[in-house]
């Protein structure tokens, strides 16, 4: 009978003990996430950027640029920012592959104006330089988002193959 009770406890303390070190784990890796977002394959949002830094960090990293115009009281603007941008495939093939900027038009008149943009949300890709690759007015849903997306050209040079 003595036998038996010290196994149950030495059957306790196993247990407790690799509760622990699974805790340790756990926290740990909850750490290394908080202080290391972008080590890991997933992302929550779009990385969204100003006009002036997104244009200069098309150039410097020598990525296609994504630009989406939107105001608050549009609701096409909302609907593709609920279903298009939270979409995972979306996010990540953005965040990834271009440089995404979001310019509302309501404060930033000057760049809604430089665009001509009349309708929204109007979708423009450019290349990394800047130069126009094209545009898409209206709310887009994240199957043919992406299909747009891995449709376009790396460099101007493809484009003007075409």
């Amino acid at each position: 009978m003595e036998k038996i009770a010290k196994n149950h406890k030495t059957f306790f303390y196993e247990i407790l003990h690799m509760k622990r070190k699974l805790v340790s784990f756990f926290i740990s890796a909850v750490i290394l996430m908080v202080l290391l977002p972008d080590t890991f394959a997933f992302s929550e949002s779009i990385k969204w950027y100003s006009y002036d830094e997104g244009m200069v960090l098309g150039r410097s990293e020598e990525k296609r640029i994504y630009m989406n115009f939107h105001a608050d009281w549009c609701v096409y603007c909302k609907v593709m920012e609920k279903k298009t941008f939270s979409n995972p495939a979306v996010i990540a093939y953005l965040n990834k592959n271009f440089i995404s900027i979001k310019v509302d038009t309501e404060k930033e008149t000057k760049i809604t104006y430089k665009y001509g943009v009349s309708a929204l949300p109007d979708n423009w890709f450019l290349f990394k330089n800047g130069d126009i690759i094209g545009r898409r007015k209206g709310y887009i849903p994240p199957d043919l988002f992406i299909k747009i997306l891995k449709s376009i050209p790396e460099d101007i040079s493809a484009k003007k193959k075409d």
